[in-house]
């Protein structure tokens, strides 16, 4: 199978490296030129990667076209280009839908599959969502971790807006880090700490699946306890109130399309 990729950042040069060493049936992968250190990069390391001259020579030589362009100039990119028929696309293109998508590139929406890979695939540890059910894309990113396909576009919204929490994820991190600093530990003891503690709370959630997190938060925080606590207080003065204001604003930015 051929792939091509319209777009070569963060999330491209993501998923090439997982697929180069997973079990996928990969004849060559076509990368734009237009980041020419990603794609050169990509090139050196990996015999089946090839930089293609143009977008164009992408779109016509691959079986399989990855739209991974940033969304402020996808319109101007993908306009420029002509799509043969039948030509299975899989979009990820954050917070574009599928009617806009149909009319950049003259595809009928029914070919066209958006997805949502996130840096893990490069290392096949992620969890995709795509939409609608499709089984090249549904082997693409089970290749690269898990698919989860959406039953509806609204389904896929909400993952969308779900997968928004990683740099508040790292946010957290970064203000409890900052607290232990200014209270006078150094920046080396504090990461050598919360690095395995935040991931050894995610390897507890990812091996309980039956559990709910208000379950698990309830069994880590003892009765009057300083884990109770926290919460609460976060809860008192907003946080809550704060985090799913953001979420509401995400959803309607995605909703936007």
């Amino acid at each position: 199978m051929i792939y091509g990729f319209i777009g070569t950042g963060t999330i491209t040069a993501a998923m090439i490296e997982g697929m180069m060493t997973s079990a996928l049936d990969v004849t060559k992968v076509l990368v734009s030129p237009r980041n020419a250190e990603v794609a050169a990069g990509l090139d050196a390391r990996f015999s089946k990667v090839e930089v293609a001259a143009s977008n164009q020579a992408v779109v016509d030589e691959a079986e399989i076209l990855v739209l991974a362009v940033r969304p402020q100039v996808a319109e101007e990119v993908l306009t420029a280009l002509r799509f043969p028929s039948r030509r299975k696309l899989i979009s990820v293109i954050a917070a574009t839908d599928h009617s806009k998508l149909g009319s950049w590139t003259g595809c009928s929406e029914a070919e066209i599959v958006r997805a949502i890979p996130l840096p893990f695939v490069a290392d096949r540890s992620g969890v995709t969502a795509i939409f609608p059910a499709d089984s090249i894309a549904s082997e693409l990113f089970a290749a690269l971790g898990k698919a989860v396909e959406c039953k509806d576009q609204n389904e896929f919204d909400l993952l969308a807006v779900a997968s928004s929490m990683m740099g508040a994820y790292y946010g957290v991190m970064e203000r409890v880090g900052g607290w232990l600093v200014e209270h006078g530990m150094d920046d080396r003891t504090t990461s050598r700490y919360l690095t395995p503690l935040y991931a050894s709370l995610s390897q507890v959630a990812a091996t309980n699946a039956d559990a709910s997190y208000s379950g698990l938060r309830q069994e880590f925080s003892t009765k009057g306890g300083l884990n109770e606590q926290v919460f609460r207080e976060f809860e008192e003065n907003g946080g809550s109130s704060a985090l799913l204001k953001a979420l509401d604003g995400v959803l309607e930015r995605v909703r936007e399309g």
